[in-house]
């Protein structure tokens, strides 16, 4: 097949071994280092080496079909992708989601490098399915699962995205302070910070919120709190107020809700230092949430695209 103006982007990441020789500089000290806690090293070695022989395999598969471009995940906040890109991510479910809050509609490859390692919810292909699914992303003839994604805006033009959630808060342990404004309905709130939830990320950060709700409900002789799911292209997100605290010049009603299409979630940091918002568990692609900062969540129009066939 002739490559023509076909682009593919190889989205990489370190192995655990690469880090380890990245933080202790030679192989030997990382070798030390993990044995002298009693763990085999030789995993970390094989791990590496099964993840770098996908890569290889998944390159040599896609040169004679189309430019290739690799970038490690740590660079993707600074990635511009073109309208027409194939992404192929190899690696686990996170890189998959890290990947595609990034991505304006070009179709994404979930490709699982280890399937004896990782379960890979996200990840349909095997490295040797490749070969046969991108000719046919080229062409046009696959199938795409849709993936709502999630939307920040402040007052001052920033955006940030989401596929699994967003987390409102402060940066270390202390209690965030702000207004948050649901449905016309305003409170002066003080917590652990906020989660919004996609469709997709129901099963991340929110439901492990949902344990900690229905442990306690047990605890009390309470009934057991169905947990919602919603299909990952369901147009609205979920909120969950962690631990809000009431007292005499703070509320605590506004703890839960649905932010459907074309609603606004809006919260007014009251913080004067560490306030944050992040995706995804991204520290490094942040907000700075501080005070008189007001940001409005909602429903994104970018619509993520897994490949399934």
């Amino acid at each position: 097949m002739d490559r023509g103006m076909n682009k593919v982007v190889l989205i990489k990441r370190r192995t655990r071994y690469e880090e380890l020789k990245r933080r202790y500089n030679t192989v030997e000290q990382a070798r030390f280092y993990i044995e002298h806690l009693g763990a085999d090293f030789s995993d970390y070695e094989k791990e590496d080496k099964v993840y770098n022989a996908a890569l290889e395999t998944i390159r040599n598969f896609v040169r004679p079909c189309a430019i290739l471009q690799e970038i490690d995940r740590e660079y993707l906040p600074n990635m511009i992708f073109g309208a027409d890109d194939i992404v192929i991510a190899v690696g686990q479910d996170g890189l998959v989601a890290n990947t595609m809050k990034y991505l304006n509609g070009q179709p994404l490859v979930g490709v699982n490098p280890d399937p004896e390692r990782w379960d890979g919810v996200l990840l349909p292909y095997e490295t040797g399915d490749v070969e046969r699914v991108l000719p046919r992303v080229i062409d046009g003839k696959f199938n795409t699962k849709s993936v709502t994604m999630g939307k920040v805006e402040t007052k001052d033009g920033q955006v940030l995205y989401a596929v699994n959630d967003f987390f409102i808060g402060v940066s270390n342990h202390t209690s965030a302070r702000y207004n948050i404004n649901y449905r016309n309905q305003i409170e002066n709130q003080s917590s652990s910070g906020i989660i919004v939830s996609t469709g997709f990320g129901m099963t991340g950060w929110h439901r492990s919120v949902m344990a900690e709700f229905n442990g306690m409900a047990k605890a009390f002789g309470l009934k057991n709190i169905p947990e919602p799911t919603y299909d990952w292209g369901a147009r609205q997100l979920t909120f969950q107020v962690r631990e809000p605290f009431p007292g005499r010049f703070t509320q605590a009603d506004i703890v839960y809700g649905q932010i459907q299409d074309q609603e606004k979630l809006i919260v007014t940091s009251n913080m004067s230092e560490n306030g944050v918002v992040f995706s995804d568990g991204i520290l490094d692609d942040t907000i700075d949430f501080n005070a008189g900062m007001e940001i409005k969540i909602g429903v994104s129009d970018r619509i993520g695209r897994l490949v399934t066939g």
